[in-house]
């Protein structure tokens, strides 16, 4: 037990294993347009987010990280791609899967466009009223 114990203690997680501005995106989960939203939000804490996938759910990431860069609110940074091994539940077999890793950070005027959106939300919302 005291070397279990020693082991934990001894534990150092390294900060590429966990990054706050990364986001795993799933293409069953959540609505294409929640990923696009928490996209901003991490881009205006950490100044660039990065967008993760797997498989089938790669395409929605290149679909968000293109309204991002349409918009002028991001530019790539990095594209990375490769294969990793996941294990396949129902053959119980591993098996690999396509990954893609964007990174995006904030354009010059990402401050001034985020402003504006808010500034005509906030209109929007008087209108209604």
């Amino acid at each position: 037990m005291e070397e279990v114990t020693e082991g934990i203690n001894n534990l150092s997680v390294t900060a590429d294993s966990y990054k706050k501005n990364r986001i795993q995106v799933s293409n069953t989960k959540k609505p294409l347009f929640f990923y696009v939203n928490l996209a901003k939000r991490y881009m205006q804490q950490h100044n660039e987010v990065e967008l993760s996938a797997l498989g089938m759910a790669i395409a929605t990431v290149v679909t968000i990280a293109e309204i991002l860069k349409n918009n002028g609110l991001a530019v790539e940074k990095k594209i990375m791609t490769s294969m990793v091994d996941v294990k396949d539940e129902s053959r119980g077999r591993p098996m690999q899967k396509a990954k893609i890793e964007i990174l995006l950070g904030k354009t010059e005027n990402f401050d001034e466009l985020m402003a504006a959106a808010t500034e005509r939300d906030a209109e929007d919302g008087e209108e209604q009223n």
